[in-house]
């Protein structure tokens, strides 16, 4: 246990554990420090000079990096101290690009909000030279402009540090000092792995998403065109937020409601897709561990962890399920067996898929994922635009009375709702796993030893009186810290569940954004996927094979999981690629 250390915040008496920052103890103690640079656990460098405290010294100093000392006298809110972040905030505004009634995150801005806070205007009192950056748009996930960026490091200390990429940095020095990729290359150019990691830490509007919602609206409005939605598990876990709803609330029926309402002539479910991925991806596990296939068999349904895996660690290519993303076995499904079941031309069948992640982006222009000239998802939106989209129509969301998804691809299990938390793919292939190999009942589903937000997990699962030995990442650099081992020889697995982002989709670069002052006090990985293993719970099937449209599936088109037809539609291939080039 670690010694506590006692000092006083603005009057109030605080006992903090050795070790811990002024901003820390004040926050334990309910005392609110601003902050801009900080990032819980990520970015801690006291740049922005926001979070400064008066702690008796000669000068004010950042209190994110600020040690707590035994018998420290702080002051964190004097006018003095007020006046100083004022001016803070007024310099930063000279050189940001003001379009905050049009801008993306216009009132979820943290440097919005602290001025408002601090009674800022956003005039030019500070008018000056001002450096004009070309926006990067050229990747088909994200949107770089450096014209909003106010320089914290958030963005850059993510990628590097959690994601093992480190795509970005700051370059040039002083007045000239930018965010940028080496030699001046944009996003598309680098080994960026699209995750949007960077986006949902960003505090302004200096990265977002590409918007395609102009191309789903399009799509709607054209009389030819039979347009087909459906959202990811992980959508339904965070939608709610853009609404005014707790973190942690699940808004499934209201969600198919909106869609609904949007036009969209056929809501199905992603969750179908993430059951018929288990029937294809449980099988392949099987047919590795008795048939001596490669191994450990890794998971391939987080795209940016697909092209951290190709690009980074090549090697481990063969590894990589074949199996095709939930998202995109559905829009096979949609342009074959739903399209000849209803006698509609595929080819004017648009498949639009919501998404809590912003790789899906790049995923559904890969040319390996697709048949008969099709791609299998024309259009991703993330939750995010889904949210602008509800917003833009004049639905009343909270109003909406909950609905069904469509039947022939709606029908799901808990098993497929889990897939947005990290650990819940690996659990759903286990639940169906076991049942495959020993042909008996499995009475208790809940896999609890893969569960939570921990980067790396490790079990040993007895199945039918074999050891099975696997493992669970989030976060691509955790991905890094297990693939190296398992390299090394130093671990042995038969079975490996990767996801790009950190807590799984739940946490995915397409989500809600939320502000590092709330993340401080909450884990939105851990809030949110409460909503998913809730939802488990409460089906009354939660074992994919289960499923009975999936059964149909099986019976009337496919055979059997594994078969040639199985292959052709719902498998794919990967490249290794390199770095500097996409």
């Amino acid at each position: 246990m670690k010694k506590m250390i006692n000092l006083t915040i603005d009057g109030i008496k605080v006992q903090t554990p050795e070790g811990s920052t002024v901003l820390e103890a004040a926050r334990s103690a309910g005392i609110r420090i601003p902050t801009l640079c900080f990032l819980k656990d990520v970015n801690k460098l006291g740049v922005c000079r926001m979070c400064i405290v008066n702690a008796g010294g000669r000068a004010l100093q950042a209190a994110c990096v600020l040690p707590a000392a035994e018998g420290m006298n702080v002051k964190t809110n004097t006018p003095e101290i007020q006046e100083y972040r004022k001016n803070i905030l007024e310099l930063t505004l000279s050189t940001h690009k003001k379009e905050c009634l049009s801008c993306i995150r216009s009132q979820n801005c943290e440097l919005q909000k602290l001025c408002l806070e601090l009674g800022v205007e956003f005039g030019d009192k500070y008018e000056g030279v001002k450096n004009e950056y070309t926006i990067d748009d050229l990747s088909p996930s994200i949107v770089r402009d450096n014209n909003k960026c106010i320089l914290c490091r958030r963005c850059v200390s993510v990628c590097a540090k959690v994601q093992n990429v480190g795509v970005i940095g700051p370059v040039n020095r002083g007045f000239k000092t930018a965010i940028e990729s080496p030699w001046g290359l944009k996003l598309n150019q680098m080994a960026c792995i699209n995750c949007g990691q960077c986006i949902v830490n960003c505090p302004v509007g200096a990265l977002h998403e590409k918007d395609d919602t102009n191309e789903v609206w399009a799509a709607l409005q054209d009389p030819d065109k039979y347009v087909v939605v459906q959202p990811a598990p992980a959508v339904r876990a965070a939608l709610g937020e853009e609404f005014g709803y707790p973190m942690g609330t699940s808004v499934t029926g209201k969600m198919a409601a909106a869609l609904r309402r949007l036009g969209f002539d056929k809501v199905f479910d992603t969750d179908w897709g993430a059951d018929l991925t288990i029937m294809e991806e449980a099988n392949e596990l099987v047919e590795r561990i008795s048939k001596g296939g490669k191994l450990p068999m890794i998971t391939s349904c987080s795209p940016g962890w697909i092209k951290f895996c190709e690009t980074y660690y090549p090697d481990f290519t063969d590894n990589l399920s074949t199996c095709k993303s939930p998202h995109e076995m559905e829009g096979a499904m949609i342009k074959s067996y739903f399209a000849e079941k209803m006698n509609i031309d595929p080819h004017k069948i648009v498949v639009v898929s919501v998404m809590p992640c912003t790789a899906k982006k790049f995923e559904a222009k890969r040319p390996e994922l697709g048949h008969d000239g099709m791609a299998d998802v024309d259009i991703v939106i993330t939750t995010r635009e889904l949210a602008r989209m509800i917003k833009k129509a004049n639905i009343d969301f909270c109003a909406l009375p909950d609905e069904d998804f469509d039947s022939m691809l709606g029908e799901s299990t808990g098993a497929a709702v889990i897939f947005g938390a990290t650990g819940g793919v690996m659990e759903a292939a286990l639940r169906t796993a076991y049942e495959t190999i020993t042909g008996k009942k499995l009475e208790n589903v809940d896999f609890k030893a893969v569960r939570g937000v921990k980067g790396i997990k490790e079990a040993t699962i007895n199945i039918g009186g074999t050891d099975v030995s696997v493992a669970v990442a989030s976060g691509t650099g955790n991905a890094s810290t297990l693939l190296d081992s398992v390299r090394s020889g130093k671990k042995n697995y038969a079975f490996i569940e990767v996801m790009a982002c950190p807590g799984g989709c739940v946490n995915g670069g397409g989500q809600p954004i939320v502000s590092s002052q709330v993340k401080m006090d909450k884990d939105i990985r851990v809030e949110r996927a409460k909503a998913l293993y809730k939802e488990d719970r409460n089906k009354a099937l939660r074992k994919s094979h289960d499923n009975t449209e999936i059964k149909t599936l099986y019976t009337e088109y496919l055979g059997k999981p594994g078969s040639h037809k199985a292959h052709e539609l719902l498998h794919t291939h990967y490249q290794k690629r390199e770095k500097y080039s996409d």
